[in-house]
Order: structure tokens, then C-alpha cells, then sequence
């Protein structure tokens, strides 16, 4: 990317886009009761997605984002799991017969360091609640470090098909920087030993712009990646947002890397991992030219949700657990994010709806133009209004700014349709926020472009 690119925009914040409008635009509008009428309203015929967070690690990587909390013992996550349990019949019992599960997703924390029996009575709710189509995509996310082979044999036995291993840097200096040690043996045999029990499914997450890296030992980790033979790989950038993650405030910002140093980090980082066999998909993933994600890139139906690139062309998302965030054609719901009020509101009233966010025809017809440009970088304006019988002006992007992105390269609008460059893919965040009617330009609660 041209360094003056990197200096206009480095500074710009915008959402990650795997929601349209973003959650920090969620309101208190949407309550308990409100979620409880859009369940009752699900046509008998809908395909579901089910994310379950499980919010507990057993130790804090001061680079994380996510919403967990650290356990010394398995009490706290066996009160999670009788409150999960309530949370699942709550939501399935307001369901019509019919919808049919097409993908579950395991997230966190580390959903693996749950005890091995409490994880098989969870699957099993799960089967007995819920119409699980027997072809479903079952993935869990993994810390190599906690897995045990007790574990493994559990996933296997309850027909998880596909899981994502946390990886983010294969460098001891780095691993030592963001408390996260890791040798790449203990990766090595996780994934030896998720294949053998049958788990065919891997997926390896990369992280760039983390504190002491550097370009070669960024190109290091894809190196050795890759010579585990993944389906699927993940690149992304570190957010150092201290203030809205406290212990992040623990690394120290002298040895992060500035804006060139990430963009040359991310770019040497395609460029060895596509080298090695492997295309692009979207944003930040890559894939075998075979694997299910890439196809459907190549086929035009790739999708995109609060777990990244997907294949899931589901309707609807309902989503369990503290902090977790549902998708219904109605709108958003998200759950209470601490923990403590999270188990007082399920033992209340089986459900724990904090906020969300009911979708005007305009928002969804939005969330379609940036959806497909954070997908495929192309876009006809008018096709995507036509389908929401509206007139493509109303969806028109403001002219300056346009002019500003097309002046740069970064995007270019060809009657109605809008194409971004395969090397302006970086910044497609920032074309997407063309049509974010609810962006705050100060964008605080986002992370940066590049």
C-alpha cells in the first residue's frame, strides 16, 4: 500500500463491519419481551445458527478483545452451564416447530476448558432442544495450551466437524510480550491429534501488529502455519484499545509497531501464505482453492457475521450466553455483557436481553451493500435497491467522499456499481463506512483502518 495511503488513513476508525449498524448503536429498546415476540415470529421454515460463549480462560493474553474472565476452578463454569441450559429451553421452547440448525459455533474464552462431562451434556441439550440437521457445521474455537486428550475424544464423540486454533504468533519474543506462551510443538500435536480423532476441520488464527514483531518473524509463523497443513487461515490486525480492555494497558505501547511497519507486516504476511498455496478470501482470511469458504468466494454467496467469513447462509443467528449478540430479521439482540448479572437475569427470566437493535427497511437494505462489499469488493448499487424496491439514490454514497476514495484508488464507481481494488482491500472498512449512516466520526469504540 502507497505510504501516503497509510498516513491519510491510518488514523480512521471504522467498524470491523460484522454487523451493520455496529453494537456500540444498540439500544435498551430492544428488551426481554421484545426478543421473546421475534422468536414466537420465526417462519417454520427458517435455517438457524446457534454461537454459544463460553466466557472463561485460564489466563489472560493481554492482547485479547474478548469478553472472558479468568477461573482458577470449575465451579463458576458449572453455574454457567446450568444457566445456559435454562437459556436454551427458554429460546427454544418460544420457537415454532421446524427450523432446522445448519451451524453451531462454540466460542469464547476457551470453550474447551470446559470440564469434559458438563461439554457433552451441553452438545446433548442441544441435540435435544433443537432440530440439528445431521450435515452441520459443529466448530469450536481452541487454546492449544489447555487441550487435553480427554477432550479431544469429546468432540469427537458429540460430531464437532471443524475447529479454529488460536495461534496469533509463532515468536517466542512476542509470545512473551502478550502472555501467551505457546511453542509451535504444542500447536503441532493439538492438530496431529484433532486429525487422528477425525476432526478434519482446522483452522489457524494469525495476528499482526502485536508488541516486538517484525516483518520476518511474521513471515516465520505463516511459514510454520502452514506447514501444518490448515484448511483455513486468519490474519488480523491488534487493536491496542487499553481503555476499553484494561489489561492491554500491560503491554507497553513503545513496542508496538507504527502504521508502515503493520501495513508491511499484513502485506508480507499475504503474500507468503498466497505464495504457499493459498487464496484469498475476503478481508483477512485464506483458504485451500478447494476448501467450502473458498469456493463459495469464488461462487459469489460468501457470507459474513459476528464470527468472520462464513459459509452460513442460515437466517437467522441465535446466539447464548454473557455478551453474546443474536441476528433475527427483526434486528439485533445482544445479552447482558458481566457475568453475575448474566446468571441473575437467567434465573429470573430465562432470557437475559440487555439491548439490540430493531432494523428499518433502510438499515437492512445498508447492511446488504456493506455486507457485499466486505465480501466480494464489488457491489451494483442499484441491483441491491432494486431488491429492497427502493430507488438506488437513497443508498447513493455522499459524492465528496466518494470522489475523496476514488481520487486515492481505493475505490471506483462505475454507473451504479462500486469496485474496490484488490490492493486497496485493506481498506475496505473505509468504503464501507460510505453507506454507515449511524458512523460517529470520531469513531472511538472502533479499531483503526490499518
Amino acid at each position: 500500500m502507497r505510504p501516503d495511503l497509510v498516513a491519510k488513513y491510518r488514523h480512521q476508525r471504522v467498524p470491523r463491519y460484522t454487523s451493520y449498524p455496529a453494537s456500540p448503536h444498540f439500544t435498551d429498546a430492544v428488551t426481554v419481551d421484545t426478543y421473546r415476540d421475534w422468536l414466537r415470529e420465526t417462519d417454520p421454515r427458517s435455517s438457524l445458527s446457534l454461537y454459544l460463549h463460553l466466557p472463561f480462560c485460564k489466563s489472560m493474553c493481554w492482547y485479547c478483545g474478548c469478553h472472558t474472565t479468568v477461573v482458577r476452578h470449575e465451579d463458576p463454569i458449572w453455574s454457567y452451564l446450568a444457566a445456559l441450559s435454562t437459556e436454551l429451553r427458554s429460546v427454544a421452547a418460544l420457537l415454532p416447530d421446524g427450523p432446522v440448525v445448519r451451524h453451531v459455533h462454540f466460542g469464547g474464552g476457551t470453550p474447551t476448558l470446559l470440564p469434559v462431562q458438563g461439554f457433552r451434556a451441553l452438545m446433548a441439550e442441544l441435540r435435544t432442544r433443537f432440530r440439528i440437521a445431521p450435515d452441520a457445521e459443529i466448530a469450536i474455537e481452541i487454546d492449544p495450551r489447555t487441550l487435553n486428550t480427554d477432550m479431544v475424544e469429546a468432540l469427537a464423540d458429540v460430531g464437532v466437524t471443524r475447529a479454529s486454533l488460536g495461534v496469533q504468533s509463532f515468536d517466542p519474543d512476542v509470545q512473551a510480550a502478550i502472555n501467551r506462551i505457546q511453542p509451535f510443538g504444542m500447536t503441532e500435536n493439538a492438530v496431529s491429534n484433532l486429525r487422528a480423532a477425525g476432526i478434519q476441520g482446522i483452522n489457524l488464527d494469525l495476528i499482526y501488529g502485536l508488541p516486538r514483531q517484525s516483518v520476518a518473524s511474521c513471515v516465520e509463523t505463516v511459514r510454520q502455519a502452514v506447514s501444518l497443513n490448515p484448511d483455513r487461515l486468519s490474519i488480523f490486525g491488534y487493536a491496542h484499545m487499553p481503555g476499553f480492555k484494561a489489561h492491554q494497558g500491560r503491554i507497553d505501547p513503545e513496542t508496538l509497531p507504527d502504521a508502515d511497519e503493520r501495513v508491511a507486516q499484513l502485506r508480507a504476511m499475504e503474500m507468503a501464505v498466497m505464495a504457499l498455496g493459498y487464496v484469498r478470501i475476503g478481508m483477512d482470511h485464506f483458504a485451500r482453492p478447494d476448501d467450502a469458504i473458498a469456493i463459495a468466494a469464488e461462487q459469489g454467496t460468501l457470507r459474513r457475521n459476528f464470527q468472520g467469513y462464513t459459509t452460513d447462509e442460515s437466517d437467522m443467528l441465535l446466539a447464548f450466553g454473557a455478551s453474546a449478540i443474536g441476528k433475527l430479521p427483526q434486528g439485533y439482540v445482544a445479552n447482558i455483557l458481566a457475568l453475575p448479572a448474566y446468571l441473575k437475569a437467567i434465573e429470573a427470566n430465562g432470557l437475559a436481553t440487555a439491548r439490540g437493535y430493531r432494523m428499518s427497511l433502510d438499515d437492512k437494505l445498508r447492511a446488504t451493500v456493506i455486507e457485499a462489499l466486505m465480501c466480494r469488493f464489488d457491489v451494483d448499487l442499484a441491483k441491491v435497491a432494486a431488491a429492497f424496491d427502493t430507488p438506488h439514490e437513497t443508498i447513493m454514497p455522499d459524492a465528496r467522499a466518494l470522489a475523496d476514495l476514488a481520487g486515492d484508488g481505493v475505490a471506483h464507481l462505475q454507473g451504479t456499481r462500486l469496485v474496490v481494488p484488490d490492493a486497496a482491500r485493506p481498506l475496505v472498512r473505509s468504503v464501507a463506512a460510505l453507506f454507515d449512516r449511524h458512523l460517529d466520526p470520531d469513531g472511538g469504540r472502533h479499531s483503526k483502518a490499518i
